[in-house]
């Protein structure tokens, strides 16, 4: 099975067979999955919280480069990828149990290098929580 046929598999439930362990800590459930594009739904969990009991940013980021990181997996492309650098800006936040959306896509998709994008909403994607951008090098295997 190809890797965009294995996101699609999920999608409505937990992706539960990521190859990375983090992505499987994080816990997405798979909204859709097209090559290049990703949507995945997360519920906001306790230990997600800064101390005034927002979402941290630091969590915001990792959702961001992790689902970036599985709009590349969508690709089938046999470089592994590493990110160079993420920019982010931070709009509004999250509370506990809240459902979040995050959706990524590839802006251009070069030989070396990949220029993507992620935006996080909430669940009916009436308010965007962050947005952001990332440059990824491919490495050859």
């Amino acid at each position: 099975m190809d890797k965009l046929a294995k996101l699609q598999a999920f999608i409505g439930k937990e992706f539960t067979e990521s190859p990375s362990p983090f992505m499987r800590w994080l816990n997405p459930i798979v909204i859709s999955a097209e090559e290049g594009k990703i949507e995945f739904q997360y519920t906001v969990r306790p230990e997600w919280l800064n101390p005034m009991g927002n979402m941290h940013g630091g969590v915001t980021a990792a959702i961001m480069d992790d689902i970036i990181g599985a709009t590349m997996f969508s690709l089938n492309e046999k470089n592994f990828i590493v990110t160079v650098n993420n920019a982010i800006d931070y709009f509004s936040t999250a509370k506990e149990n809240d459902e979040i959306v995050a959706v990524s896509s590839i802006i251009k998709n070069g030989k070396q290098f990949v220029n993507a994008q992620c935006e996080i909403w909430n669940a009916d994607k009436t308010r965007m929580i962050a947005r952001g951008t990332s440059n990824l090098f491919k490495i050859n295997n």
